[in-house]
């Protein structure tokens, strides 16, 4: 804000914000809620946290009450007072175990559950729009050993690597012929689900993917693997825009997939989602006996699939990154621990809502997104014109009509 503005002017900004927090806090949802290890132990009632908002955000919004556009000004505002995830990757160790422990100390004195988002496994991304991530096992396990320090004894929900299990190195060929990069990617998952998973009111969820990448049969193995057997569970959707229904049966799918496979069965003999779901069902209830209590559970991420997955249009594109900054996309469901469903823990927003997936040329020479005519802001960075997309075509909507 200019250093001097008019009285009325800045009686008028004032105004406007406070309208706009009671806007957000009017549609933010009731989270109380007393949730459960799978061994029974009770953890003490709690919101979901919401960690301070990008500063680019609050720009944005001062921006947009400056030209008087007092209703997007305050969707963007209940936007970032949605509780969110907080990112942790790279960094020292002496920096994230200060960071954590900040992030889950704050949540505490707020009465708040504390959603991690751990990113920085060896060969993140596959040396893509994330890439980045810690040098090598050793390297990684004393970061992941610092996280532990920072949360302590401390409530928190832990998103472990996404994108660590649905894009293996052997996926993207950045792998030898050995596999040994493959086989150290299931051992620094593993050994991050036996430093944090042990600690008192912690929950680590393992990746997943999403309903539109990996096969059941496929995930099943590679979670396993990775150590399910001794997590929480897993997750699915992390900066993606599936349906929460399709999210719900593929979730479904591979819970009851790794109870028929902890019980001797194979992998391969699982209905996956592409199966009629009357097919699907009828083997389930044939082969899976399984409380839902005593199988895995999972949390997915709704921050950006209120209206689906985009459809790119056909033939224009020779790669069309349907999952890089897709146009005409809203916000998702509300944060909320009470789903309704016994085997889904949460919807979450994980991803950032308006930050970028990166800068997207849909397989053309770039530097512009053909979707938008201009070049994306970096991977992370504020992304102004998404922010308002996200908003405007939120499903539900974010704001009182």
């Amino acid at each position: 804000m200019p250093a001097r503005v008019s009285a009325r002017t800045a009686r008028t900004l004032t105004a406007a914000v406070a309208t706009a927090a009671l806007a957000a806090l009017a549609v933010a949802p009731a989270q109380a809620t007393t949730a459960h290890r799978p061994g029974g132990e009770r953890r003490p009632p709690a919101a979901l946290y919401t960690p301070p908002a990008n500063a680019d955000a609050n720009r944005q919004i001062v921006d947009l009450l400056r030209h008087g556009k007092l209703r997007d000004a305050a969707g963007v505002l209940a936007m970032t007072l949605t509780p969110q995830a907080v990112w942790y990757g790279d960094g020292t160790p002496a920096q994230v175990e200060s960071s954590v422990r900040a992030t889950v100390t704050d949540a505490a004195r707020k009465h708040a559950l504390p959603v991690l988002a751990l990113y920085n496994i060896p060969g993140r991304d596959c040396a893509q729009y994330s890439a980045g991530g810690a040098a090598n096992t050793a390297e990684y396990e004393a970061w992941i050993d610092a996280v532990r320090r920072g949360i302590g004894d401390r409530p928190a929900t832990v998103i472990l690597e996404p994108d660590s299990l649905a894009l293996l190195p052997a996926d993207c060929g950045a792998d030898d012929a050995q596999g040994s990069l493959t086989a150290a990617r299931y051992t620094e998952i593993h050994y991050a689900v036996e430093a944090l998973e042990p600690l008192a009111g912690t929950k680590v969820y393992l990746d997943a993917g999403h309903s539109g990448w990996h096969s059941v049969n496929d995930i099943v193995p590679r979670l396993a693997e990775a150590g399910i057997a001794d997590a929480s569970g897993f997750f699915l959707n992390i900066s993606n825009y599936r349906s929460d229904s399709e999210l719900a049966w593929y979730g479904k799918l591979i819970s009851s997939c790794l109870a028929y496979t902890a019980t001797g069965g194979a992998a391969a003999d699982c209905p996956n989602q592409f199966w009629p779901v009357n097919d699907a069902q009828g083997w389930l209830d044939a082969h899976v006996h399984t409380a839902p209590s005593a199988m895995k559970h999972f949390v997915t991420d709704t921050s950006r699939n209120g209206q689906g997955p985009w459809t790119p249009p056909a033939g224009v594109y020779s790669d069309a990154q349907d999952w890089c900054n897709p146009p005409g996309r809203g916000l998702g469901a509300r944060p909320t621990l009470n789903t309704g469903d016994p085997l889904l823990d949460a919807k979450l927003w994980v991803k950032i809502p308006g930050e970028s997936d990166g800068q997207c040329t849909r397989g053309t020479a770039g530097p512009n997104d053909p979707e938008r005519g201009y070049p994306d802001p970096a991977a992370g960075a504020w992304f102004t014109q998404q922010a308002l997309e996200l908003v405007h075509d939120a499903n539900p909507p974010l704001l009182p009509h």
